[in-house]
């Protein structure tokens, strides 16, 4: 389980940082891979010595789980060491990934694709022949509510979407991490 774990970390750092250069390694990634193949030896030997302590049907069970609980500990450890260096460099990481990116063209892009008129049709039509067209005040009190929140969504996520693009001019030189 441990070992799955690691390598879906690793796994989902890997296309930041595919998508930060093909060619060269960054120092942050060559610090994940490191600290990645660290561990998986670590729950390599881990998971031997759990396997070997799971068949040993001369301890009662309790004391296996006492045992067993000690060897985690053991273990564990590792596990943050690994999870603090992939935190400490996944920022530097999306950073450097999010560097090449113009932010200003891919919402343009997305923005350009909307239909706004026929978006504002069926909304019209919707709102003629469906429940909307209620008269119970209730409903009408509901609508309304469930309106606000949609049009609440809609508004941070532009909110979220222009400040991400006002922080990108921000964003300065990425110190280097530094390993402890």
């Amino acid at each position: 389980m441990i070992k799955a774990l690691s390598l879906a970390a690793t796994l989902a750092l890997l296309p930041l940082s595919s998508a930060v250069a093909q060619d060269a390694v960054s120092p942050s990634e060559a610090a994940i891979e490191t600290a990645a193949q660290t561990l998986e030896v670590r729950m390599e030997d881990f998971g031997e010595r759990a396997a070997a302590l799971s068949l040993d049907q001369a301890l009662p069970e309790t004391e296996r789980e006492i045992r067993m609980a000690a060897l985690w500990a053991e273990y564990q450890p590792d596990i943050a060491a690994f999870a603090a260096t992939a935190a400490m460099h996944a920022t530097a990481i999306a950073a450097e990934a999010l560097a090449d990116i113009d932010l200003e063209a891919v919402a343009a892009e997305a923005l350009a694709g909307i239909d706004m008129q026929g978006a504002m049709a069926m909304a019209g039509g919707v709102a003629r022949n469906g429940a909307w067209a209620s008269n119970d005040p209730e409903h009408m009190v509901t609508y309304g509510l469930m309106a606000d929140y949609v049009l609440g969504q809609a508004i941070d996520a532009v909110d979220e979407v222009e400040a991400t693009v006002d922080n990108m001019d921000d964003i300065g030189p990425t110190p280097a991490p530094t390993d402890h």
